[in-house]
């Protein structure tokens, strides 16, 4: 597994993220990344339905690899789920943030996206009943944290508006998420959610990393603000898609991944 993909500001890799080792320690400013969330969704290339505490062990490896790659100012933005019924009732959220904190991830502050979404419920629990009722909150969480220092140790040029500063320093944002049909992807995160986080939390040429890059909007929202982006993914699909949606972003008409495969 190696280089798949690479053009104009961004870089992508066909590999598993715990066995990449194509960047140095301590060379990446900011990590923009969705984790697989454990609830069965049909990936391509991995299992979504580990028990809980493997999950867990999964998550603290990526986060570990994660503190290595950082710089002493980088910062993580990690959206992940509040809670997950399915399976059984588990505190998401707050168990990562233990686990983030163990590895040496100081907690900046948690912004709730609201999908206004309440389609994904799968069970009411006892309808109309105290016996045993569901609670599904229509949220998912980004979880700001930084590696030694929040205060970024050089200057640098912002792109953010005074409008979208004022906005987004509000820790409630709401815009719908993305459709499956439309990106081929069985879990797309929404392009406003990277664009925002990038934006806020990181300078133009900035490098920025996305360790379970999927269909590759991290990278999209990299190519569009001028930072460095570097994606890793684990299925070749994944990686096409992604790959393509760049293609088509960049507006070239022959781009070539480094397997040698016209895409």
């Amino acid at each position: 597994m190696a280089l798949f993909f690479s053009a104009e500001n961004v870089r992508l890799y066909h590999d598993d993220f715990l066995r990449f080792n194509e960047l140095t320690p301590e060379s990446v400013d900011l990590i923009v990344t969705s984790p697989p969330y454990d609830v069965d969704i049909h990936y391509d290339g991995y299992k979504d339905d580990i028990p809980y505490d493997k999950y867990m062990e999964f998550v603290a490896a990526a986060l570990e690899k994660c503190y290595r790659l950082a710089k002493p100012d980088g910062r993580l933005c990690l959206n992940i789920p509040l809670d997950k019924n399915k399976g059984g009732q588990q505190s998401v959220y707050a168990d990562i943030v233990t686990i983030a904190k163990k590895i040496g991830w100081r907690y900046h502050t948690t912004i709730i996206w609201n999908e206004q979404n309440i389609s994904r419920r799968t069970a009411w629990g006892s309808w109309m009943s105290a016996s045993a009722p569901f609670v599904i909150a229509p949220v998912e969480m980004i979880l700001v944290m930084f590696k030694e220092t929040w205060k970024k140790q050089r200057q640098g040029i912002s792109d953010i508006t005074r409008d979208e500063f004022v906005e987004w320093t509000n820790g409630v944002w709401t815009f719908s998420g993305e459709q499956r049909s439309r990106i081929g992807h069985p879990a797309p995160f929404p392009l406003e959610l990277p664009r925002r986080c990038i934006k806020l939390f990181s300078f133009v040429g900035d490098v920025v990393l996305d360790p379970f890059v999927g269909s590759g909007t991290t990278l999209l929202a990299c190519y569009q603000l001028q930072r460095i982006g570097i994606g890793v993914e684990i299925s070749a699909t994944y990686c096409q898609i992604a790959a393509q949606r760049l293609q088509a972003a960049m507006g070239q008409k022959q781009l070539f991944s480094h397997h040698g495969n016209q895409l």
